[in-house]
């Protein structure tokens, strides 16, 4: 299973085109690539709240939120890890992190420990030091003696809240290749979205010579002044480098104990080697020339990112069999459709609709509807992301809205038609998607979200 990632990016052939000979070039190439992932320790950081996603955080941790229709957010990273053949996985969790815990030993549990493979669960267990993760830096640097018992040449650190696919083994290969002392992964945002990411600027040798933590006036790219360089939160270290860095940022009692605030700008000011490697030579999937990561950060960017899997040919490909999202699946029957009389027909078009699901006498579009969702008759639902577990009831018409798990939408409601009588029960976004959570509703769920 090592070798499935990378031989699916490369479609089993070398760059002619041609089944590479045995113990020729590809084959060779396939060999190192399987064992720099063998040689790798990832590390994912899942530990924080992600408070811009407003009520879809008040009860699980960012990584824990459903996306896509049957996925949770971390079954990318997860995901990207196993088809890159990385099965030694370590998940720092600390806000609100029961449901991420339950998926991932329900849905992640199939490693085999025979042959050292694991997916571990790093709660804060204030093992160093008394006090909870303080930053990205220190959830590792906490776990800094459960990490060094796997003695791994590599560690790969990685974000557990981003949307994306990709082949680490190429970034692997990238850092081994420039000596670098530590590679960070950089992709392109439009200069108006990159106060969210660390800013960086690379020479033409791709290392960093400047990097800045969400700068209210980002540096825009020289060649490109609309566009600047961000960090996506994927790190890869040597083993030895990463925990002298740690502890050394440990020691420093003016440290946020971060990496995009404190460990990568002080090794550029160093002159340390830090490597900028372009998203663009590990991506998996490319949209319209450009590769495809979202941060779903935001209420309007969780939306949107579930919308554009509506279309006809979406731009984040989930029926690519060469490099699947795995994720926890539940035991559920199809979806149905009921009722195709005039007024009260069951059909959903241009949707997502997961198993579980009955839409009775209702119609869908553009929409997003995860597992067990009921819709019942003469409802009218167009863009919309429907988590798991709602029931929906008669007559109901829903506009641009995100509706969280477990609710149960009474009788009538009318919600994304008038903003203004929306903001007096629910929350409604900048761009107008208006989002609805069990406590508005004045509904109490005791069920895990």
């Amino acid at each position: 299973m090592a070798e499935v990632g990378v031989r699916g990016h490369m479609n089993g052939f070398d760059q002619g085109g041609q089944e590479p000979e045995p113990g020729g070039r590809g084959q060779t190439q396939r060999i190192e690539l399987r064992d720099l992932a063998q040689g790798t320790l990832a590390i994912i950081l899942a530990g924080g709240r992600g408070s811009r996603l407003a009520e879809l955080t008040d009860w699980r941790a960012k990584p824990a939120v459903p996306f896509g229709g049957k996925f949770r957010i971390i079954d990318f990273a997860l995901s990207n890890c196993v088809n890159s053949g990385i099965r030694r996985i370590g998940i720092c969790t600390q806000y609100k992190a029961q449901s991420l815990i339950r998926h991932v030993q329900r849905g992640w549990s199939f490693l085999d420990g025979r042959f050292e493979e694991f997916v571990e669960l790093l709660p804060a267990q204030q093992r160093v030091t008394a006090e909870w993760y303080r930053g990205t830096a220190d959830a590792v640097y906490q776990n800094i003696d459960i990490l060094r018992r796997h003695r791994r040449k590599y560690v790969l650190i990685l974000a557990g809240d981003h949307v994306y696919k990709m082949d680490y083994t190429r970034m692997l290969a990238d850092h081994v290749a420039s000596r670098a002392n530590m590679t960070v992964a950089c992709v392109e945002v439009p200069l108006a979205d990159a106060s969210q990411f660390g800013v960086m600027t690379v020479d033409a040798g791709s290392r960093v010579i400047a990097f800045n933590e969400k700068p209210q006036q980002p540096a825009a790219m020289p060649d490109r002044p609309d566009s600047a360089l961000v960090s996506m939160g994927i790190y890869v270290f040597d083993e030895a480098f990463l925990y002298e860095q740690l502890i050394r940022d440990a020691a420093d009692c003016d440290s946020s104990h971060d990496f995009g605030k404190d460990i990568i700008p002080w090794l550029v000011r160093s002159g340390a080697h830090v490597h900028a490697h372009s998203f663009r030579d590990s991506c998996v999937n490319m949209s319209k020339g450009a590769p495809y990561w979202r941060d779903v950060g935001t209420l309007d960017a969780y939306w949107e990112a579930n919308m554009e899997l509506t279309r006809v040919v979406p731009d984040l490909n989930l029926y690519d069999v060469d490099w699947p999202i795995w994720s926890y699946q539940a035991q559920m029957p199809p979806a149905k459709f009921v009722f195709d009389d005039d007024g009260r027909r069951g059909m959903a078009i241009d949707s997502l609709v997961s198993g579980g699901c009955i839409i009775s006498g209702s119609t869908v579009r553009r929409s997003v509807l995860f597992s067990n969702v009921r819709v019942h008759d003469y409802c009218d639902i167009q863009d919309c992301v429907i988590l798991p577990n709602v029931e929906i009831g008669n007559h109901v018409t829903l506009r641009r809205a995100i509706v969280d798990k477990h609710c149960k939408l009474p009788e009538g409601l009318t919600a994304g038609v008038d903003a203004q009588a929306d903001r007096e029960r629910f929350h409604v976004t900048e761009r107008g998607v208006t989002v609805i959570v069990p406590d508005s509703l004045g509904q109490r769920v005791h069920h895990l979200r």
